[in-house]
């Protein structure tokens, strides 16, 4: 295949800087990997800097995933400060209209809102405890999703108000929504969480779908329980693709943001899953690990 027709990816580096070392490697190891860089473009946000290099490479992604990390790494070993890099597939690169789905808590937000409702209860250190374990993936997320909410029972429904002016976006979560969505992307977040504090931010910021859990509520009292069916994770990856069917957007062409085990069939399902300050088992499985606070690098994994 000739340059001009072999496909185009992108190697995103990225960190609060980034050393003409690290930089250096990872620039030689996508040349060795028999990739030709043929546009090099920098950016900047609030506390990070990227790197972006369009490259044309007729091989396998694995490949150069794994030459690009392996370069990474001995940069880093080498003293270069701490950065990371990604390599994003053709399908993203190229034109066409994308779908970004997102995680709410500890993603989209900063807070996890099961803890913020159980401290109404005096509950807070012990449901954080068990939301702890299941992020690790060392619970079932639906039985320990129950076994939280239980300690809800009794609680006014005027606390769920109150948590939602408690809401604090991640940093740069805004901006990357704003970005996406007036480049004429779709931008969607689905939760292990909770529809009634998720659907007035949903609203607030334009967001295309959001799912959520259904809180119990009987006589302006919280029941303890959640209605519906319960959002684990094959239900983030269902909703992934029914998304992007109804948006007639392909499966390569969504990228999927999380940071538990419940994200992870739904970081699997996109053409990119990029973990976000996530756990350890998360970072292992996903395509990109982005462990800065500045949610908005995300928005550099495309061509907006």
């Amino acid at each position: 295949m000739s340059p001009e027709t072999s496909p185009e990816y992108s190697v995103v580096s990225y960190g609060r800087e980034l050393a003409d070392a690290y930089l250096g490697r990872v620039q030689q190891a996508v040349a060795a990997a028999g990739a030709r860089i043929v546009e090099l473009e920098n950016a900047e946000g609030d506390g990070y800097v990227v790197s972006k290099l369009f490259v044309t490479y007729d091989g396998p992604l694995a490949a150069l995933r794994t030459a690009v990390t392996a370069a990474a790494a001995a940069a880093l070993d080498g003293g270069a400060a701490p950065a990371q890099s990604a390599v994003v597939p053709a399908s993203l690169v190229e034109p066409g209209r994308k779908l970004l789905v997102m995680d709410v808590d500890s993603t989209l937000i900063k807070q996890e809102v099961i803890e913020l409702l159980a401290a109404h209860a005096g509950r807070e250190a012990e449901v954080a405890a068990v939301t702890e374990a299941a992020m690790r993936g060392e619970l079932d997320f639906a039985q320990s999703l129950h076994a939280r909410v239980k300690t809800l029972a009794g609680l006014p429904e005027s606390v769920i108000a109150e948590v939602g002016t408690r809401i604090e976006l991640s940093d740069g979560a805004e901006a990357l929504v704003k970005a996406f969505l007036s480049a004429g992307h779709a931008v969607a977040v689905v939760s292990g969480g909770f529809n009634q504090v998720l659907a007035p931010l949903a609203s607030a910021l334009e967001l295309t779908y959001a799912r959520a859990n259904q809180l119990g509520v009987e006589n302006g009292v919280l029941t303890g329980s959640v209605t519906g069916e319960v959002v684990d994770r094959a239900v983030k990856a269902r909703s992934l693709r029914e998304w992007a069917a109804e948006l007639d957007i392909r499966l390569d062409q969504t990228i999927a943001v999380g940071d538990g085990a419940n994200d992870l069939d739904m970081l699997a399902a996109a053409a990119l899953g990029v973990a976000f300050n996530a756990k350890p088992a998360v970072q292992a499985a996903a395509d990109a690990v982005l462990n800065l606070p500045s949610l908005d690098v995300v928005q550099h994994f495309v061509k907006l």
